[in-house]
């Protein structure tokens, strides 16, 4: 890519130069400046914990439909008609596609923290009129309402975090994101055990996904809004003042003048959809794009949302039990993930990822087509799937979300994540609607060997384009890619 070789002349030049600085100079601020470069505020987990009940919702609003369709199919009057309970499923994606390209806009015209509350709006709208339901037209529109709503916080969440975490762990505090999700999805789970003894219960899964949104609303109210949206619309008091709040007034001279390298590389206004697409910005953005679709194209949702018909045609009869292993080993991995990421680095995660994910479907490939495995095949269905989502938490679910607001400039990074995060909502809907269809058409065996190939592909793709951000600040990273040496 582009300004690789700027970026990386720029590993930890900055602060290299700050401590230099600091040495030289008799100016006490100057001193904490430095001493403090190794140290991270305390004051801003609370505020990434309420941005993190938006990916809570997330991974909720996903997961809670799984044990409540054959019981609301029921009180619906739809459970001979697997079309409509398709829809039930795949609407939340489809108002998710619309939601992620809105997040964008609103985070660039109104401020993150707004967008946060303005988001509650169809998340807690949309829960509501899924609990209320008495027809399928009305779940299903609360399924689209409430898919606007996570679509747009897909978009916010990793974006608010990244702009307003200290850069030595930016990393781990973005891959937080992602581990809020599986969080999520695994509540959904957990809330849906007394389906068997009360079928009526799935309205109350439902509706439980309002608290969550109304603390989040209160939540963001009180959050300080992001310091560089600030800066970049020109209320620089009032970024100085959420920069002492986040961060400590000691870090408050560092990162404005941050803020004012990279204000002076770029200038600009605002960025408009069509900039995306400029000879300037037009490969940094496919990259962004490239990684959500590699991301799905390799198979996640596909593992995710059928594993428990896998594990059945493996002879699997404790199917729920399995499927259960397999988001205890989400939860792990992105767990591992969140320590390595600001040591081991985002690209060097992506290959290695992507590389574990190739492995094991070439594992599953070979268990449901070689017939000397057919003994063994509920085992390695099993270990084959767990090896492959324990491999995709530890990077490819994790890092794209991460790295796109670290790669993007700032004046077209909300409407550049939004995109990419619109391409990741339209290949999730896309598999999840035909994936089965395809299996019968091919075999399980030859789409499994499909999704390694395109596992090896990522590996090749990140290898040669993706640039390594680990350490170095959001405005380094832009004057890296957007200097015209890059």
């Amino acid at each position: 890519m582009g300004g690789r070789e700027s970026v990386q002349s720029l590993n930890g030049s900055s602060a290299k130069n700050r401590s230099v600085r600091a040495q030289a100079s008799d100016d006490p601020e100057d001193l904490a400046t430095a001493k403090i470069q190794a140290k991270s505020s305390g004051n801003v987990y609370p505020y990434v914990g309420v941005a993190c009940l938006g990916a809570i919702l997330f991974g909720y609003h996903l997961g809670v439909v799984n044990g409540a369709l054959e019981y609301l199919a029921k009180d619906l009057g739809i459970a001979e008609n697997t079309v409509l309970q398709g829809w039930v499923v795949s609407a939340l994606l489809a108002g998710a596609t619309v939601g992620s390209f809105t997040g964008g806009s609103l985070a660039d015209k109104f401020g993150r923290t707004k967008t946060f509350v303005l988001d509650v709006i169809p998340l807690a709208v949309g829960a509501f009129l899924c609990a209320i339901a008495e027809s399928v037209e009305t779940m299903i529109i609360g399924r689209v309402v409430a898919g606007v709503g996570i679509g747009i916080s897909s978009a916010i969440v990793p974006l608010y975090i990244s702009e307003i975490s200290p850069t030595e762990i930016r990393g781990t505090l973005g891959s937080v994101n992602q581990l809020f999700i599986c969080i999520g999805i695994l509540a959904a789970l957990v809330v849906g055990l007394p389906l068997a003894g009360n079928p009526l219960w799935w309205r109350t899964m439902f509706s439980i996904a309002i608290v969550p949104s109304v603390l989040l609303a209160v939540g963001m109210v009180c959050s300080p809004e992001s310091p560089r949206w600030l800066y970049q619309q020109g209320k620089i008091a009032e970024a100085e003042v959420s920069i002492r709040r986040l961060f400590g007034k000691e870090r408050v001279a560092e990162v404005m003048g941050d803020l004012d390298a990279a204000g002076r590389c770029s200038s600009e206004p605002e960025a408009g959809w069509l900039d995306l697409f400029s000879s300037r910005y037009r490969k940094v953005v496919s990259v962004g794009a490239a990684l959500f679709l590699f991301q799905q194209l390799a198979g996640i949702n596909a593992v995710v949302y059928y594993s428990t018909s896998v594990f059945r045609t493996a002879g699997i009869t404790s199917d729920v039990a399995a499927s259960a292993l397999v988001g205890a080993a989400n939860v792990i991995g992105t767990t591992i993930a969140s320590s390595l990421m600001d040591k081991q680095g985002r690209k060097s995660l992506l290959i290695t990822s992507f590389a574990g994910m190739g492995s094991s479907m070439l594992l599953l490939s070979l268990t449901f087509s070689w017939r000397a495995l057919t003994p063994y095949s509920g085992t390695l269905a099993v270990l084959g799937t767990v090896l492959y989502v324990l491999s995709f938490s530890l990077g490819a679910g994790p890092v794209p979300a991460l790295l796109l607001p670290e790669i993007f400039a700032s004046r077209i990074r909300a409407k550049a994540v939004a995109l990419s995060l619109g391409t990741h909502w339209i290949a999730n809907f896309v598999i999840g609607l035909y994936f089965l269809s395809v299996v019968n058409r091919f075999g399980l065996s030859t789409v499994y060997l499909g999704f390694g190939t395109v596992c090896i592909l990522a590996v090749m793709y990140v290898t040669g384009n993706v640039v390594e951000t680990k350490g170095r600040s959001l405005e380094e990273i832009e004057i890296a890619l957007t200097s015209p040496t890059s």
